[in-house]
C-alpha cells in the first residue's frame, strides 16, 4: 500500500474524535469539518515518522487551527447572534441531522455557555474538562503557562456551571415546571399548557422577538398558550438553562443563542416570563448549564 494512502487511513480512525474536538472549540459543524480539513492537510505535509501518539499530535494540530480561528472571529469582532439572526423566520427550523447529531452530544445549552468564553478560555475548557488533556500539553497550544492554563479553564468552568440564586429545592421544582411546559409546548398540547401556566400569567418579551403584529405583553393562560402553539417551531431548537440564577429556556438553533426566556414559577405554575431577543441584553444575561439533580 502507498504510504500516503496508509497516513490517509490512520488519519480516518481520529476523524470523529477531532471533529467532536473542533465542533467543541468552533461551535459550528462546517468550521470544525474545515478545521479538520486543514489538520489533514499539515499532516500529509509533515513528517511523522517518530511521531508515536499520533491522535495526540492531531489534537495539537486541529486545536491550534481552531485556537487561531477563534481568535480570527474575535478580531472580527464577529457577533454570533448575527450570524443566526439574519436567517429570519427559517433561523427556527429544526437543525440539520448532522448537526443535530453534534449537538446532542454536546448539549444546547452548554454550546451557548462556550460561546460566552474567550478563545483560549474556551480552548483550555474543552481540552480539558471534556477530552482529559493535561494542562502542560495545553499550555503549549496557548503559548501561556501551566498555571495561567489552569485558570483560564477554572474561569471557564466557573462560567458554564454558574451559582443559581435559588435553593436546590427551588430549582428542582422550577426545572420541573419548566420542563413540563417546554414538552408542552413542543408538541402543541394546548390542555397541558393551560395545566401549567397560572390563570392571571403574564408573557412580556423584547420587539425584536415577535413575528410582527403580535403584542408585546399578553396576560393570561388562554391567550398565553395559544400564542405558544402558534409559534410552537421555535420549541424545537430550545431546552433548558440557567437564567440568571432561575431554570428558564434558550432558543438557540444550531447551538448559537436567538432568544432567552427570563420563566418565573410560583405554586408549581409558571407565573410568567420575558422573551429576551436584543442581542446587548442577551450579552449581559448570566447564562449556564443546569445542574443535575439527585
Amino acid at each position: 500500500m502507498h504510504a500516503q494512502d496508509l497516513l490517509a487511513r490512520r488519519f480516518e480512525t481520529h476523524r470523529d474524535h477531532l471533529r467532536g474536538v473542533a465542533y467543541r472549540m468552533l461551535g459550528s459543524a462546517s468550521e470544525a469539518d474545515d478545521a479538520v480539513q486543514e489538520a489533514w492537510l499539515r499532516l500529509a505535509r509533515s513528517d511523522t515518522g517518530e511521531v508515536e501518539n499520533l491522535a495526540g499530535w492531531l489534537t495539537t494540530v486541529v486545536s491550534r487551527i481552531c485556537l487561531d480561528m477563534l481568535r480570527s472571529r474575535a478580531a472580527r469582532r464577529e457577533d454570533l447572534i448575527d450570524r443566526i439572526t439574519d436567517l429570519g423566520d427559517s433561523a427556527y427550523d429544526r437543525d440539520p441531522e448532522s448537526e443535530a447529531v453534534l449537538i446532542d452530544s454536546v448539549g444546547r445549552a452548554l454550546l451557548v455557555v462556550l460561546d460566552t468564553l474567550g478563545p483560549d478560555e474556551r480552548v483550555a475548557f474543552v481540552l480539558h474538562d471534556m477530552f482529559a488533556v493535561p494542562f502542560d500539553q495545553i499550555a503549549p497550544i496557548l503559548g501561556r503557562t501551566t498555571a495561567t492554563t489552569k485558570k483560564l479553564a477554572s474561569r471557564a468552568r466557573a462560567r458554564a456551571h454558574s451559582d443559581a440564586t435559588a435553593s436546590t429545592a427551588e430549582l428542582a421544582e422550577q426545572r420541573h415546571v419548566v420542563d413540563a411546559f417546554l414538552a408542552a409546548a413542543r408538541s402543541g398540547d394546548l390542555d397541558a399548557l393551560l395545566a401549567v401556566l397560572a390563570p392571571d400569567v403574564v408573557r412580556t418579551a423584547d420587539p425584536a422577538a415577535l413575528p410582527s403584529g403580535m403584542a408585546l405583553v399578553v396576560r393570561g393562560a388562554q391567550e398565553v398558550a395559544r400564542e405558544t402553539v402558534i409559534l410552537r417551531r421555535r420549541s424545537q431548537v430550545a431546552t433548558l438553562a440557567l437564567v440568571n440564577g432561575a431554570v428558564g429556556i434558550i432558543v438557540a438553533p444550531r447551538g448559537k443563542l436567538l432568544l432567552a426566556l427570563a420563566v418565573t414559577v410560583e405554586h408549581n405554575r409558571i407565573a410568567g416570563y420575558e422573551v429576551i431577543a436584543d442581542p446587548f441584553r442577551l450579552r449581559d444575561l448570566d447564562l449556564a448549564v443546569l445542574p443535575e439533580f439527585r
